[in-house]
């Protein structure tokens, strides 16, 4: 069966920033949205990991804004309790997460949907999943950019202008301590440990043991990216506890995170990619930066233009 491309919904690919920004903003604006994620979560490296009744923000430690829009939508996510006050900058509560949850709120969404490729249909678009086939009138993809290829095809000319966006993988342990904490944050980007901080401090955190997160150097990152997660936890914990003056008999939990696309360093430099029909988007914050803010921004972008040339 055709069907029309006014009939069909727009899907986005990916449940990050960029990706729930878009449809929020699309949704918004009266017109039927669909995102899809492979993962069993939202928000990409805007996420939270529970474990030991404690909440670990091991991608994203804290946003800020910029801009004036930016900044509306975090205003908006504060009132609502997605969103708090920390340390370095805005935090979501009770988990980094919840900034996500917040954009998405209501969206219709499917998760563990892997998408497999695109093809035309008529004016409009089927998105193939492993089992299933749906109907697109447009087509938002955010993945990173390494994996773009895949679903559009590697002979696309859109995956031509993706050769370089470059990024840094990012190793981060979690761990739960029992003892004092000597800092709530500590930055060092010479050292194995770039950035640690104490989850425990956020707003809204549960209590107990103290909340270690702590994220690696590119080099280290770069140099151990292969390892099993365990041989990572077991790389890194020792590093930490030198930094806390702990011992190993004070740690009740510890487990680490491949971000193997951990943060963009070099980016596209325009805040979305659109074919010549005008009805597929690239977009993420690989087109303008590492910021919550830049991935805001590209998702923003992708919906006014959208709304723009598509309008009814």
């Amino acid at each position: 069966m055709t069907h029309k491309p006014d009939t069909a919904p727009a899907i986005v690919i990916g449940a990050g920033i960029t990706g729930l920004t878009a449809a929020r903003r699309l949704a918004d604006a009266g017109r039927a949205v669909l995102v899809l994620d492979k993962g069993r979560g939202i928000g990409g490296r805007v996420a939270t990991r529970r474990a030991m009744g404690l909440h670990f923000d091991h991608g994203a430690q804290y946003v800020s804004a910029k801009g004036a829009g930016f900044a509306a939508v975090l205003g908006t996510l504060a009132a609502s309790g997605h969103v708090g006050g920390w340390q370095t900058g805005l935090v979501g509560t009770p988990g980094m997460s919840a900034l996500a949850k917040g954009i998405g709120a209501g969206l219709s969404m499917r998760q563990e949907a892997l998408v497999t490729g695109l093809s035309r249909e008529g004016e409009g678009w089927r998105v193939h999943l492993e089992d299933e086939v749906l109907p697109a009138s447009h087509v938002i993809c955010t993945v990173p950019t390494p994996q773009v290829a895949g679903i559009i095809g590697a002979d696309h000319p859109l995956a031509a202008r993706l050769t370089d966006v470059a990024y840094a993988p990012n190793l981060t342990l979690m761990a739960a301590i029992d003892g004092p904490a000597p800092f709530i944050t500590a930055r060092d980007e010479i050292a194995d440990l770039a950035w640690i901080a104490q989850d425990s401090t956020k707003p809204d955190r549960p209590q107990g043991p103290v909340a270690w997160v702590a994220q690696a150097s590119t080099a280290f990152s770069e140099t151990h990216l292969e390892l099993d997660k365990e041989a990572i936890a077991d790389l890194m914990l020792p590093l930490l506890l030198d930094r806390l003056g702990a011992q190993m008999a004070q740690v009740r939990y510890a487990a680490a995170h491949r971000w193997r696309y951990g943060q963009v360093t070099q980016a596209l430099g325009e805040p979305f990619l659109r074919d010549e029909t005008g009805t597929l988007y690239l977009g993420g914050d690989w087109c303008l930066g590492p910021k919550v803010e830049d991935a805001w921004t590209s998702g923003t972008a992708i919906a006014d233009d959208l709304l723009a040339h598509h309008a009814g």
